[in-house]
Parts: C-alpha cells; sequence; structure tokens
C-alpha cells in the first residue's frame, strides 16, 4: 500500500442514464448478466447506481462510461467518464 501501482486500474461499467434530475449527478443503471449457480440459465441482473457528472453534459437516454471513485458523498461512489452514446 501507499506506492501507487495499482492507482489507474478501477472498475469501470457501461450503463444507461435514467434520472438527471439533480444537479452534477445522474442515476445510471448498470446491466450485469450472471449465470444461475444450479440452473446455469443466464440471466439479466440490473442496478441503479448514482455517478457524478461535473459539466451536467449526460442526459437521459445517454449510454454512459462510469468509474469507481472514492466517495463524494453519502451515496455517490462512481464518476462519469464519457458520454458514449447520445440519446436519439
Amino acid at each position: 500500500m501507499g506506492h501507487g501501482g495499482d492507482r489507474n486500474y478501477r472498475k469501470t461499467r457501461q450503463g444507461l442514464v435514467v434520472s438527471d434530475k439533480m444537479d452534477k449527478t445522474v442515476v445510471v443503471v448498470v446491466e450485469d448478466r450472471v449465470k444461475h449457480a444450479l440452473y446455469g440459465k443466464v440471466m439479466r441482473r440490473s442496478h441503479k447506481v448514482k455517478a457524478h457528472d461535473e459539466a451536467n453534459t449526460a442526459g437521459v437516454g445517454d449510454r454512459v462510461l462510469i468509474m469507481e471513485t472514492r466517495p463524494l458523498s453519502a451515496t455517490k461512489r462512481w464518476r462519469v467518464v464519457e458520454i458514449l452514446e447520445k440519446a436519439k
């Protein structure tokens, strides 16, 4: 610890913005594909995360890339890295 060797390795996820009503914050739905332990069926699991959007550029329907970061508030642990696709 303290050497900073793995500083740039952080979790990144792609997701869809479902809410942009807050200032500098967007709610992103992140979808995971998990295989059922017993039956082997591939299921789609989704969860919502709040992500920091400094420039307020992301809007509802945009596909964004988010990256894990230090806690920015009580519920914000992610930040928007880039907007991959704007909503139509």
